[in-house]
């Protein structure tokens, strides 16, 4: 960890698999409402999880941390389990009145490659996260810092925005929020997303033509 801080009572579960990067990418084409739209309209996070970067995307493989609310040590201990390419997934139980994350972890952050962080609750530093580009999904914005004392889990399945997060699954986010598609549907997600999009097209390419005539 880059703090002074013991980390004993933060469990980290055992590694997990993560997706092709090729295929996230993939998928990252797509819009989150397109995406949602071909799996049903489910997975989607709630609205009060909203993007506080403008003008960011964010796309990459689930990193589920279950914090102590408004506290924020299992962050720090997450990120000493981070990859290229993933995303916080950080569950603070909608608590907004302690901000968990801010420009330092950010800048860990991109030292690690994350390619974003998702909080069901509250952050702060966003004119100092605007500048960096990172993407930042968030409930709130508070300049109340946290406590770094635990406990929490790393690594564990956690409930955000009102989404069952699992370890490896990918996440895609935009202005208008956030999908979710498991890692075990990915592959039939993918395919079905052409299809969709050519469907809006060709609405699209009606109006045109109602409205030339």
């Amino acid at each position: 960890m880059y703090i002074n801080a013991s980390a004993e009572n933060i469990t980290v579960y055992p590694e997990w698999p993560r997706p092709a990067q090729a295929l996230v990418q993939s998928l990252a084409a797509y819009p989150p409402a397109l995406i949602g739209d071909v799996r049903k309209r489910l997975d989607m996070m709630s609205a009060d999880i909203r993007c506080l970067t403008p003008g960011t995307r964010l796309a990459g493989t689930a990193l589920p941390i279950q914090i102590w609310e408004g506290d924020n040590l299992a962050i720090h201990r997450g990120l000493d389990e981070a990859k290229p390419g993933d995303v916080l997934v950080i569950s603070g139980n909608g608590v907004t009145n302690r901000s968990v994350f801010g420009g330092i972890l950010a800048e860990i952050c991109l030292h690690k490659g994350v390619t974003g962080v998702i909080v069901d609750g509250a952050v702060r530093d966003i004119e100092e996260m605007n500048e960096m580009g990172l993407a930042v999904f968030a409930r709130a914005v508070v300049p109340a810092g946290p406590s770094k004392n635990g406990p929490g889990y790393v690594g564990k399945p956690v409930a955000c925005g009102n989404v069952v997060c699992n370890p490896g699954d990918v996440v895609i986010g935009d202005q208008d929020g956030i999908v979710v598609i498991p890692q075990s549907e990915l592959n039939e997600t993918l395919a079905a997303l052409p299809a969709q999009e050519n469907l809006e097209r060709q609405i699209r390419d009606r109006i045109k033509e109602a409205v030339a005539s």
